[in-house]
């Protein structure tokens, strides 16, 4: 597709579109998006690396923003049929939660922002640190363990 025909059917000028594929502009979410709509593709189809094509682990920026630290980055994505819930959770040092499995087609998104989480999938534990994400297919025997001195603390989607 051409950048003219493209610009028609996205709403974005040539110009931006022009500069974005020459790097030299930081785009709006937004109009990633509509570029994403218009080539009929997932967005984080136009942010992920050509060659790496596992969605769990997408963990690309962006988006950047004038002052030095402000980011915006995908790290996963999931296909819902129904609905994502989103949850916030605390385990004290020593605490763990047993989970039965779900049904097929589900999955789970773990983002720890304090802490280090335990994640158990059947008798094999994936450590997740502060700062680190980790997605799985959650039918299958999984649990919630914290193993470290401080609280952990992270974000569960479910989704559904």
């Amino acid at each position: 597709m051409s950048q003219t025909a493209l610009a028609e059917k996205s709403g974005v000028s040539r110009r931006m579109l022009v500069a974005i594929e020459a790097g030299e502009k930081n785009v709006s979410l937004t109009t990633l998006d509509r570029v994403a709509e218009a080539l009929d593709v997932a967005f984080s189809d136009l942010i992920q690396a050509p060659d790496v094509r596992d969605y769990s682990r997408i963990n690309e920026v962006a988006w950047a923003g004038m002052i030095a630290g402000s980011k915006a980055v995908l790290l996963s994505r999931a296909t819902a049929t129904r609905e994502v819930e989103q949850w916030e959770w605390c385990l004290q040092p020593g605490e763990i939660y047993p989970s039965q499995p779900d049904a097929d087609g589900w999955s789970e998104q773990i983002y720890v922002f304090e802490g280090c989480l335990t994640l158990m999938l059947g008798d094999t534990p994936h450590e997740i640190a502060a700062g680190e994400f980790y997605m799985f297919a959650s039918n299958q025997p999984h649990a919630y363990r914290n193993d470290g001195a401080v609280a952990a603390r992270f974000v569960r989607n479910v989704v559904i």
